[in-house]
């Protein structure tokens, strides 16, 4: 992986670069990511970007590339850069696991280091767990009124290249079944999906010249797109040229619910009755859940999914919440007032605690200082530890990287999905599902 040391804000470096002047930088400290709310009245977020964010800090790296560009542009002085050639990250980094469910104050990730080491990586984490526990978030609400149906991402034209990747990642992990995009397929291992879009249908001299092609390419199982002209004239063509053993036609326009009902019923009376509907047109939690009772097998899902259906940035903050004197005493608390931005200081663990049915009824963060071991709960109920150890002595926990760490956070997410009440699952503008409570 190339260094991924700039990207990155300038305050980050000129920050570093000051505490070096004042004496500062190799101070304890204890940073922590998390997000005052929820975006857009929504009852529960998933945490995902973890393991991209693993692998990104590993190659957090200064070579002289980047430092010749930040000498030539005056960003830091000559000391800093001496610094920064042997930047490694070096401390402890605990976090929940990604794929688990958080709340407003769940502390989602603590960094334990110097100032400096921690400080520099505020951009780097932010970047990476906004965007994609964006993305999670809107996909899960997604599968969640898909019903078991299968739902694949293909919002690869929707957003810059990269992030496509990440996004496809990240619906992945929330449950989506299949992405369109290749890289995603090669870097993370995910499932890959796609046959033809219109353009190959406005190729050929006749949709049916276009059909033929395809069959002849992929075998009758295939799916043909059936709304490029006229979706009656469509459909009939398509089972006459693959016959009743058609894989699946694809529907991209119209009224769906009732033109998915027509198709049905059409497919049904020329013997396919096997044959599958997927349909794709813009569509967000909110048009699937619209659809569920109509004759659907699967849905793609481009714009919404990779944009967060609405909410592109998780609202996710990076704070200094603790801090040791000079002399290494014992953690010093430190926290924000500003008005709507007020933060909880110090070191923190996190439970959820279940009812005597393991359903979710309070996020319970314990703060450093306030004499609480272990929340006390009531005969039957639970508390399930949610902060992990993701990043040891500056080296990260490997069962949480590249493809089998994809994997465990979608296990993971599944899993910790049947622990919510019921009322998470509701589309409509509502508050989080369950309190933080802070002992």
């Amino acid at each position: 992986m190339t260094s991924s040391a700039l990207l990155t804000d300038r305050y980050e470096l000129t920050m570093v670069d000051a505490a070096m002047q004042s004496g500062t930088a190799d101070r304890a400290c204890l940073f922590e990511a998390f997000a005052r709310r929820l975006p857009n009245g929504r009852r529960y977020g998933i945490v995902a970007g973890t393991g991209r964010l693993l692998e990104l800090i590993q190659a957090f790296r200064f070579e002289d590339a980047e430092l010749d560009w930040l000498r030539d542009n005056n960003v830091v002085r000559q000391g800093t850069l001496d610094w920064l050639a042997d930047y490694r990250f070096s401390g402890e980094i605990w976090g929940y696991r990604e794929g688990e469910v958080y709340f407003p104050g769940s502390p989602l990730l603590t960094v334990e280091s110097s100032f400096a080491e921690g400080v520099i990586l505020e951009t780097l984490i932010l970047s990476v767990l906004n965007y994609d526990t964006s993305v999670a978030s809107a996909a899960a609400r997604m599968v969640s009124v898909a019903l078991g149906r299968p739902i694949a991402e293909m919002g690869s034209r929707r957003t810059g290249e990269q992030s496509a990747v990440a996004a496809a990642r990240a619906a992945y992990i929330a449950g989506f079944d299949a992405t369109s995009n290749l890289e995603a397929g090669r870097r993370w291992g995910l499932p890959t999906m796609g046959t033809a879009a219109h353009a190959f249908t406005l190729l050929h001299d006749s949709e049916e010249d276009a059909f033929r092609a395809q069959v002849a390419a992929f075998g009758p199982g295939t799916t043909l797109l059936v709304d490029t002209y006229d979706i009656h004239a469509g459909v009939e063509l398509a089972v006459a040229v693959a016959g009743t053993g058609l894989g699946a036609v694809r529907i991209d326009s119209g009224d769906l619910p009732t033109v998915v009902a027509a198709v049905r019923e059409q497919l049904d009376s020329l013997g396919a009755v096997n044959t599958r509907i997927t349909v794709t047109s813009d569509l967000d939690e909110h048009t699937i859940a619209g659809l569920s009772g109509s004759p659907v097998d699967g849905y793609g899902v481009g714009t919404s999914v990779v944009t967060g259906s609405g909410a592109p940035a998780a609202g996710m903050v990076y704070k200094l919440v603790a801090h040791k004197g000079d002399r290494g005493e014992d953690w010093i608390p430190v926290a924000k007032a500003s008005a709507q931005k007020v933060s909880v200081g110090g070191r923190k663990r996190a439970f959820r605690r279940l009812d005597a049915t393991r359903t979710a009824r309070e996020e319970i963060v314990d703060v450093q200082g306030s004499g609480v071991d272990t929340p006390a709960g009531a005969p039957g109920e639970n508390q399930r530890e949610l902060l992990v150890q993701l990043v040891h002595h500056g080296v990260p926990e490997e069962r949480y990287l590249g493809h089998a760490g994809t994997l465990l956070a979608r296990e993971h997410r599944a899993a910790v999905m049947q622990e919510l009440p019921i009322q998470a699952f509701r589309l409509g503008q509502g508050d989080p599902v369950i309190p933080t409570v802070y002992r």
